[in-house]
């Protein structure tokens, strides 16, 4: 069989990039769920699996036990480094993964807009093949997801959304490491959304009802979530036996519900519609009104930063609010992540309950 140059490169390509290389490529031990994400990409929660989500979540709680309560030094990323672009500015993502990676004995390099011609004088394509040959892997936090689709078609590493237009899928780790610690399991739990139809809500969609939990979803009137995002959401809730609501009513959505959640109303670039959202979301402010309705051992979830009319300080600074411990688990969780793309760590401490 005759090779040509073409298919020797794509050979060679291919052993070298663990993307596409299957499980048993994978060199650690074999952990308890048989799972092994080294070289895979994170764009979307969409593409990973009810045990792939929770074994991410086992490392992230394995590693916060070792590191942060027995005091063990890791040095899992010794000798590797990470590329971090930023088209939009950050403080949770950008502290939690250069703090992160650094804990773990690796480098970080913070690129914004001013120090790479990202899309303008180099094309993304030339941008993702330059990366792959100096760092490990790529934290991507930017406006458009179409970009992140096309580093990752030409990256030889491993590409992490850090956040995009679509998706903000390490902040929706965070939140489920959070009650998972909070209330012992995911299993069951019913997350009331009330809010901008956004990001944020979008990743939860796509991976909510993979972990057994029920979804109510409250936006107003020309805000809702993405369409296409809403059918693969629907069909989730059949295939895993998870319940699913969509109303504009916030208080029929936190009926009953273990967790509220909102983000902010005006994410960047949408600074010109301020005053047309704001009138749009009259009446979706999280109150102690609003969770009157809610279950009994209530919990408050917000990504930060808050705006006041988002949720009023009553909750967002009550014992059932959650926020601060959420942040902190952004370090835990994107450090999982890192760990998991990037090395054949296996979990050393017994998998909790999901």
């Amino acid at each position: 069989m005759l090779f040509n140059l073409k298919n020797l490169y794509r050979i060679t390509k291919l052993t070298q990039n663990s993307k596409h290389l299957p499980r048993h490529f994978c060199r650690g031990p074999p952990n308890q769920m048989n799972v092994c994400l080294k070289g895979r990409d994170l764009l979307t929660l969409q593409n990973y699996t009810a045990d792939e989500l929770k074994y991410l979540l086992w490392v992230a709680s394995d590693l916060k036990q070792r590191i942060k309560d027995k005091g063990e030094y890791l040095p899992l990323m010794q000798g590797k480094s990470l590329a971090m672009i930023f088209e939009k500015r950050s403080t949770r993502t950008r502290l939690s993964a250069e703090t992160g990676f650094a804990l773990l004995g690796g480098h970080s390099s913070f690129l914004t807009k001013q120090d790479i011609h990202l899309g303008t004088n180099e094309s993304l394509t030339d941008t993702a093949r330059v990366l792959s040959s100096m760092t490990n892997a790529i934290l991507a936090r930017v406006y458009k997801h179409n970009d992140l689709d096309l580093m990752t078609k030409e990256a030889t590493i491993p590409v992490i959304n850090g956040l995009s237009d679509l998706y903000h899928p390490l902040q929706i780790l965070a939140d489920y490491l959070t009650l998972q610690e909070h209330y012992g399991g995911l299993n069951r739990l019913t997350i009331a959304w009330i809010g901008d139809g956004n990001n944020v809500l979008h990743s939860i969609m796509t991976s909510a009802a993979k972990l057994g939990m029920h979804l109510r979803i409250a936006t107003p009137k020309g805000f809702e979530p993405d369409l296409r995002i809403t059918k693969v959401t629907e069909q989730y809730s059949k295939e895993y036996g998870t319940r699913l609501l969509l109303t504009t009513d916030p208080l029929e959505a936190a009926n009953g519900a273990n967790v509220l959640v909102t983000d902010t109303w005006i994410s960047m670039g949408q600074e010109e519609e301020k005053r047309r959202r704001l009138k749009a979301f009259q009446g979706y402010q999280i109150t102690m009104q609003t969770v009157k309705s809610a279950a009994s051992n209530w919990t408050f979830l917000h990504c930060l930063p808050r705006k006041p009319e988002e949720v009023d300080d009553e909750v967002f600074y009550s014992p059932r609010s959650l926020v601060f411990q959420e942040a902190e688990n952004r370090k835990w969780t994107i450090m999982a992540v890192m760990v998991s793309l990037l090395t054949d760590y296996s979990p050393q401490l017994q998998m909790p309950t999901f």
